[in-house]
């Protein structure tokens, strides 16, 4: 008998879950992004999963885990009610509509905290994947991160409308 494929479930950032998910974090930069960084570029990158900040980073943001027969395979992160910090899912399971999603729980909870645009810092590897989601290029960013610089877009969508608001305020 056919097995059927293992239905992907999101569930909250736990403490506990840091370093598996530096582990998808480098994994995903070492694997995907290398069409469009250097190595160099790659390892300043990555070095951030050893920071000590990596993890304050993740409880700080309203933070969801993408998982597979309950093992963590991807992870995205709010920051505030209208910017996503982090989307990455590990290349082993990347095009199995893991981040689509994640990001679609992300604007769903962006729009219920009120907001009305949601914005996005992409690498230049993922910014097809939020085009294709509406997100419009508003500037090129280049940052510096370890001595190394890495280009990416910020990118903005505008949310559906939310509900009625009848309420008074």
């Amino acid at each position: 008998m056919a097995q059927a494929h293992p239905t992907p479930a999101l569930r909250p950032f736990l403490p506990a879950d840091v370093p598996v998910l530096a582990a998808i974090f480098t994994a995903s930069i070492e694997e995907l992004t290398g069409d469009d960084y250097s190595e160099a570029q790659q390892q300043a990158w990555m070095a951030a999963a050893e920071s000590e900040e990596f993890g304050k980073h993740l409880a700080a943001d309203l933070t969801l885990i993408a998982t597979l027969e309950g093992s963590p395979v991807g992870f995205a992160s709010l920051r505030g009610k209208d910017h996503i910090r982090m989307l990455y899912v590990h290349p082993a399971v990347s095009q199995q509509g893991l981040a689509t999603m994640l990001v679609d729980a992300l604007e769903k909870l962006a729009g219920a905290r009120g907001a009305e645009k949601l914005t996005v810092d992409a690498s230049d590897t993922a910014q097809g994947f939020f085009a294709k989601r509406g997100y419009v290029a508003m500037q090129r960013n280049s940052i510096t991160v370890n001595d190394e610089w890495l280009a990416n877009t910020t990118m903005q969508k505008t949310l559906g409308t939310g509900p009625a608001s009848g309420a008074l305020q």
